[in-house]
């Protein structure tokens, strides 16, 4: 269920805000980056009332007609009033922050204070106003940034069935992806990385337990940074693991991503991200390439070693990790082993104290909601994992201290720290994921061989940033870069470098298929003579 905010929005006469393109191509102040905003807004070059204005237009033109994207689940009715007070601020000489003005979309698992619902894309939740800031939510406004609205998502963070579609929700239906249009989005953010790839907001916020920052941002073309777990507060998130589970920004550069997070992180940390991000960063590096994690598909393999080339010409020393850590038996069971008793324990801690107008107050009362409400809840796939989940105990168990012991020495001390010492690097590099298969309602998501390491970091909690290395096909595809606990600015550096030396983010191009594109169709519809 859609929360539009009805406003005349004045057209607007800079032609740096015209919305009059073809393809959906974005225009101006639109198709700018976070960083650029916040410079115009600065100089007084454009106003925050502009900014918002247009991009409110422009939700209406893209995400909700034209390709309809579905990637926006609500406009906050207070987006205009906000601008106008960051601009009378600003006149005023009171300005709060770097962002101020700077309109951002929250992923919709996030409450902020104002009059719209933290949903998860669940029906169950559909009148979650708390009338809370999150943390992250409170240092972005006390950085001065304008909270636009809320993406949509995988409904309760693409942690209800085995069988689930990415990007699929009950309140919000199927976001798409804005290079081709029936390719899946990927990861529980996927309205967020679709959102900021189609020029909807400056910088959206994303979170991620196991690839829902990085795979929506690979899949959709843009930077996307996974923080050190506890590094950003998850409290008012709804949870799924409080050992994985963190918020990250999501923007079309490494700085605009560093800019966002000095914000959320005010509450926790001192650390000046966006001061420690370095051209030069490259050079003299000790690069460990994650050979093992390259994959079969030729063309990301391509891709990837145009990457590390790149990385030697700017001065870097590549270092061939070519062994996988070994994983002990049953791993894949005791990672999701962890999970199920995580978001019990979690979810229901949540559910307590989530607004008085939600009558779901467990886990157990929302899967009675579902089975009630069958014909829009489970329309396309289970409840299974919530099945799996409820039996479980509380985290006391013995079986889940044993399984959480056990992934998090795999992927810290025998994973990532093993990596980096062994082989005497300051950094670790792999493909961020595959190229994006199509959304498929029938079976669920269908993937090809999944490269990268990105559950390594994501299990262990470290950070990991991706960054576009080009397409294929039209397609996005992105190189990740993953360090130790808290290494935090140094992981945003290194890509921040990378970056600088290749710009390879592409604009999307809005396909309604990949055969939409000159050398897929020769290929399809190639005739016998």
């Amino acid at each position: 269920m859609k929360q539009w905010f009805s406003v005349s929005i004045v057209i607007i006469a800079l032609s740096a805000c015209s919305l009059e393109t073809t393809n959906y191509q974005p225009a101006g102040w639109l198709a700018k980056t976070l960083p650029e905003i916040a410079d115009g807004l600065r100089a007084g070059d454009v106003t925050s009332e502009e900014i918002v204005s247009a991009y409110i237009a422009r939700i209406e033109k893209v995400d909700a007609a034209g390709p309809t994207l579905q990637s926006v689940l609500a406009i906050n009715p207070s987006a205009i009033i906000s601008a106008r007070a960051a601009d009378a601020k600003r006149s005023a000489g009171d300005v709060l922050g770097p962002l101020h003005g700077v309109p951002i979309l929250l992923k919709d698992n996030i409450e902020s204070k104002d009059n719209m619902a933290t949903t998860v894309g669940a029906l169950a939740l559909k009148d979650n106003i708390t009338g809370r800031d999150s943390p992250l939510v409170a240092g972005l406004r006390e950085a001065g940034a304008v909270i636009l609205g809320k993406t949509n998502l995988s409904q309760w963070a693409n942690f209800r069935s085995n069988d689930s579609l990415s990007g699929w929700t009950a309140l919000g239906g199927q976001v798409r992806n804005p290079h081709t249009l029936d390719r899946n989005p990927c990861g529980s953010s996927s309205g967020s990385g679709a959102a900021v790839a189609a020029s909807l907001a400056a910088g959206t916020v994303g979170t991620e337990t196991n690839g829902s920052v990085i795979c929506p941002s690979n899949a959709n073309g843009i930077v996307g940074f996974k923080p050190t777990v506890g590094l950003v507060s998850q409290q008012y998130i709804v949870p799924i693991s409080p050992s994985q589970d963190t918020a990250g920004p999501m923007t079309k550069t490494v700085k605009g991503a560093a800019m966002m997070l000095n914000a959320m992180t005010a509450s926790q940390t001192e650390t000046d991200y966006v001061a420690a991000l370095d051209v030069n960063k490259l050079r003299g590096a000790r690069i460990g390439v994650l050979r093992y994690s390259v994959g079969r598909n030729q063309d990301i393999q391509a891709r990837f070693t145009e990457v590390l080339e790149v990385l030697r010409a700017s001065g870097a020393e590549l270092v061939e990790i070519e062994e996988r850590p070994v994983a002990p038996e049953r791993f894949q069971d005791y990672a999701l082993k962890v999970l199920l008793y995580e978001f019990k324990s979690s979810v229901n801690k949540y559910l307590h104290t989530s607004a008085a107008a939600v009558k779901t107050r467990s886990l157990k009362e929302v899967m009675a909601f579902n089975i009630e409400h069958a014909e829009i809840e489970l329309a396309l796939f289970d409840q299974s994992l919530f099945d799996r989940a409820q039996p479980l105990g509380d985290l006391l168990s013995a079986e889940y201290v044993e399984a959480l012991n056990t992934i998090q020495k795999a992927t810290r001390e025998e994973g990532i720290d093993m990596l980096l010492t062994k082989h005497n690097v300051d950094i670790l590099v792999a493909p961020s994921g595959p190229v994006a298969s199509r959304t498929d309602p029938l079976n669920g998501d269908v993937w090809p061989n999944f490269p990268g390491a990105g559950g390594m970091a994501a299990i262990a909690g470290y950070p990991n940033i991706t960054v576009p290395m080009g397409t294929i096909h039209g397609m996005p595809v992105g190189v990740s870069f993953m360090a130790a606990r808290f290494q935090d600015a140094k992981v945003l550096s290194y890509g921040y470098a990378y970056e600088q030396a290749t710009n390879l983010r592409a604009e999307p191009q809005y396909l309604a298929t990949a055969e939409e594109r000159p050398e897929i169709a020769r290929a399809m519809n190639r005739r016998r003579q």
